[in-house]
């Protein structure tokens, strides 16, 4: 069994950017991605939760997924996000992901609505049968939106026992005490224990030995302030930093969520439009001041990059 890459740094989301019909705005698409890469991102990920990927359709996905592939031409790696709820379906979507150049894929256990869920059996074999798919890692996303329980010792056998699986990014509560026992657990084949939620638990999933952050897309430069550092063995640095950036971290994870890297795009003229898409409302004219506000305190380069 082949090791997989090691891949490590900011990987942020990238949003989906529509028009003020609600239209894909490609053009807009690629201007994100070229803002994301020159802000310092070491790696993105497309079609997540966040990139609001539950709005589009599989044709409207594969167009996005095509478009950001071939517009990044290996400038940095791109994760692509594969999750549904069929097997068969999901290892289709992944040897696409694949072919179209991905260096990774991410994946939700099954699961749909409220209530339809499987058991620890058949989540297994559905990694199985993707990873047996395809050539490239599986990153497992452990989310509470999935409302499906994953404990550390079965992502860590998941990690021992199928070939691809190797990431994991954590959303749960206590997300560095799980990173902990999954390190523990898992060994070597836990590639990349990664943090998730735009990094409001950084610094204790860091002390915890995430190696990854998958975070909002509107400021990696302010986040790569406090892994580099960390990462470069300067803990007191990185601790300086994730004090400075806190507040416009805790303001787009609490108050602005998958709408605040488009806020931010939009007010610095990375993009023209920073809605949503429909059913979806506008950000609150409130949060949106509040997350500016937060931002100019910092100059991060999105509030600058299209001006």
């Amino acid at each position: 069994m082949s090791k997989p890459t090691a891949y490590r740094g900011v990987f942020p989301v990238v949003p989906t950017i529509f028009d003020a019909s609600g239209a894909l705005d490609l053009e807009g698409q690629l201007r994100a991605v070229d803002f994301m890469i020159d802000a310092g991102s070491e790696g993105l990920c497309i079609l997540a939760n966040f990139s609001e990927q539950f709005v589009l359709t599989d044709a409207e996905r594969d167009q996005v997924m095509r478009a950001v592939l071939r517009h990044v031409g290996g400038r940095v790696p791109v994760i692509v996000t594969t999750t549904h709820f069929g097997t068969a379906i999901c290892a289709e979507r992944s040897r696409r992901a694949q072919e179209a150049g991905a260096a990774m894929v991410m994946i939700m256990p099954p699961y749909h609505g409220a209530t339809i869920r499987v058991g620890e059996a058949a989540i297994f074999d559905f990694f199985r049968r993707v990873s047996d798919a395809i050539d490239i890692p599986i990153m497992i996303q452990d989310a509470p939106v999935s409302g499906t329980p994953l404990s550390a010792p079965f992502l860590a056998r998941m990690a021992r026992e199928i070939e691809r699986v190797a990431y994991f990014e954590v959303e749960t509560p206590q997300a560095a005490a799980k990173l902990r026992e999954l390190i523990a657990l898992g060994g070597e084949h836990v590639v990349g224990p990664w943090d998730g939620e735009e990094a409001i638990t950084l610094l204790a999933d860091l002390d915890a030995g995430a190696t990854g952050s998958m975070t909002g897309g509107g400021f990696p430069d302010g986040i790569r302030q406090i892994t580099d550092p960390y990462f470069a063995g300067d803990r007191e640095a990185a601790v300086a930093a994730y004090g400075r950036w806190l507040p416009l971290i805790n303001h787009e994870n609490r108050q602005c969520g998958l709408l605040a890297a488009k806020a931010l795009m939009e007010a610095g003229g990375v993009i023209r439009c920073g809605l949503p898409r429909a059913p979806l409302l506008p950000l609150h004219p409130a949060a949106r001041e509040g997350l500016l506000d937060a931002a100019r305190r910092l100059d991060p380069l999105v509030l600058r990059w299209g001006r």
